[in-house]
């Protein structure tokens, strides 16, 4: 039987109108009973957000995410879309997607009480259920709500008071969907109390003239917990009617980071070369993004996007692409040195406080590189005995080599190290693999002893190790030997 193209056919097929919010609800409990996602792609919220969420919609809540930016908050709210029903009738025509079983717009009353039951019907999809709405201080009660149109009036001949002459704003278009505002209290006071109206009462003064608008609309916000408090700029009577306040959070684990990161970053580039990016790789790119939220030169209110390590990657893999695109190389893996060539795509990512500040940006990126390789090396060569790499350097070795440097000869130089090829089997490699990728992984040795302060490393010298001459020795004992002396 095709769909009810009509009032009549529709009400001969047993349809039953339900609100957004118990469909929401039905869909939900539908997915919880057959153990379907809830919201396909959001890592690491299984236990903590999207329960939470979960009851809200159980309770027929309008609901509110708080969270630092680059916390998954817009993606889970137009991942809301997949609990409406594919497709609902609506009065074909209607402005506001009115029910026709329930009509609450005056055009539409009309319409009805004129056709009856030949009332022409038409269905709305799913994905134009959902309306989004960057809150900003320019936005106006117009452009949520709505507003007199006086053209409208005129051409109609109706009262300016007339329900008839409204020009409907996103709110009330977004009927018998969901209607989504990012940042909630940078929108200007008197639109938050226009929100409140609807939400509580469904009616709401346009000019002077108030109009019932039962909306059937689930509302969801998102905002910073910083702006989100009684002393910031959110309304204490819209703040008491949103039914839930859910946190959201960071990845907690290296893992569930990774993981982002691998599923958001656009890695798949195409037959220009083979790209391999090892495992250490990326537990860098994304420790760097754990030691910027622990960092105290970085401003914790403002946190650290997950975008971060994801542009990072992005941008890493991109080096090595051009490198070997530049090199002739047929296979790309990127080294440690590309995550320095990936600065761009970090120090846009954080705020710095005053002592940040006085350090610069990339020098804070910087050392948190630097933390982040620390924290990875010792994850990977804890109990690894480094002293014969190390001893290669203290006795004058030194190794400097340009970013841009082929494959073959850095190989060529890295094998001079003795032993420094075999140490990266604690890394999974093996002799025998790819030396593009023992490269890589020999370059992260270097990086890690760097990092945690065995060897030097400079633009002018490469990596080496500081060492006094025998004169600079005997002159600092007679600089400071009486003085030790006389403190005994």
């Amino acid at each position: 039987m095709g769909k009810a193209k009509t009032l009549g056919e529709l009400k001969k097929s047993n349809y039953h109108s339900r609100s957004v919010k118990d469909e929401m609800r039905a869909n939900l409990i539908r997915k919880l009973r057959y153990g379907e996602s809830i919201f396909p792609g959001i890592v690491g919220f299984d236990d903590t957000v999207i329960p939470q969420i979960s009851n809200a919609i159980l309770s027929r809540h309008n609901f509110i995410l708080l969270g630092l930016r680059g916390q998954a908050k817009s993606r889970i709210l137009r991942s809301l879309v997949s609990l409406l029903d594919e497709e609902v009738p609506y009065v074909a025509g209607c402005e506001i997607n009115d029910d026709p079983l329930s009509p609450i717009c005056r055009t539409c009353h009309e319409l009805i009480a004129e056709s009856g039951d030949a009332t022409p019907i038409d269905y709305l999809p799913r994905e134009q259920r959902y309306v989004e709405k960057l809150a900003t201080p320019d936005v106006t009660i117009a452009d949520i709500i709505g507003d007199l149109d006086p053209i409208k009036a005129a051409r109609g001949g109706h009262a300016l008071s007339s329900e008839l002459t409204i020009h409907f704003g996103l709110l009330p278009r977004a009927n018998r969907g969901i209607f989504a505002i990012n940042e909630l209290p940078d929108l200007a006071g008197k639109i938050q109390v226009g929100l409140f109206n609807i939400m509580q009462e469904g009616d709401v003064q346009i000019k002077g003239y108030p109009v019932r608008l039962p909306l059937d609309v689930e509302l969801v916000f998102t905002a910073n917990p910083e702006d989100y408090t009684a002393r910031g700029k959110i309304i204490t009577p819209l703040k008491d009617r949103v039914g839930s306040e859910i946190r959201t959070h960071y990845p907690t684990t290296l893992e569930h980071g990774i993981a982002i990161t691998a599923q958001e970053a656009w890695s798949e580039r195409g037959d220009a070369v083979h790209l391999v990016v090892p495992d250490f790789i990326r537990e860098m790119i994304e420790t760097v993004a754990f030691e910027a939220r622990e960092e105290k030169k970085i401003d914790k209110r403002s946190g650290v996007s997950q975008r971060m390590p994801i542009t990072c990657l992005e941008n890493v893999i991109s080096n090595a692409e051009r490198r070997a695109l530049v090199k002739g190389e047929k296979v790309a893996v990127p080294r440690p040195s590309d995550i320095y060539a990936g600065l761009t795509s970090l120090t846009g990512k954080f705020e710095l406080e005053y002592e940040g500040e006085l350090r610069g940006a990339e020098n804070v990126a910087r050392d948190v590189i630097r933390q982040a390789t620390a924290r990875v090396f010792r994850k990977h060569f804890d109990n690894v005995p480094m002293h014969p790499l190390v001893q290669w350097f203290e006795l004058g070795g030194t190794l400097k080599y340009p970013d841009d440097i082929s494959t073959s000869e850095l190989y060529s130089q890295f094998k001079k190290i003795q032993g420094l090829f075999e140490t990266t089997h604690k890394l999974g490699l093996k002799t025998k693999d790819d030396p593009a990728l023992l490269v890589s992984g020999a370059e992260f040795i270097l990086e890690g002893l760097y990092a945690l302060k065995k060897i030097s490393r400079n633009e002018e010298l490469g990596y080496y190790v500081k060492r006094q001459s025998p004169e600079a020795v005997s002159e600092e004992a007679e600089k400071f030997g009486p003085r030790r002396r006389s403190l005994n």
